[in-house]
C-alpha cells in the first residue's frame, strides 16, 4: 500500500494512508492478531457476526416491505438550525 506525498505535506499523506488502512480492515486485523484466538473462540465469534449480519439484513428487508417503521436518521452536527434553540 502506498500514498503519494504532495508538496511535502506529510500530514495529508498520513491521513490518506490511515483512511486506506481503515477501509482495508488492517486495523481490525492487527487488533485480532494482537493475541491468540482459540479455534473455538474464532468459530463462536464468526457465528455471532453471521447472526448479527442476518438480523440486520432481515430488519432492513422488513423496513423496506413496510412491516417495520423506518428509523429516523440523526441530523448531522453541522446542519443548519440543528443546534439552535427556537426564539
Amino acid at each position: 500500500m502506498q500514498v503519494l506525498v504532495r508538496d511535502n505535506n506529510v500530514d495529508q499523506a498520513l491521513r490518506a494512508l490511515k483512511k486506506k488502512m481503515q477501509r482495508e480492515g488492517i486495523f481490525r486485523e492487527m487488533k485480532m492478531r494482537g493475541h491468540y484466538e482459540k479455534p473455538s473462540e474464532k468459530r463462536a465469534r464468526e457465528k455471532a457476526e453471521a447472526v448479527r449480519r442476518a438480523r440486520k439484513l432481515a430488519r432492513k428487508r422488513a423496513q423496506r416491505e413496510g412491516l417495520l417503521p423506518m428509523t429516523p436518521r440523526p441530523a448531522p452536527a453541522g446542519a443548519a438550525g440543528a443546534s439552535r434553540s427556537p426564539r
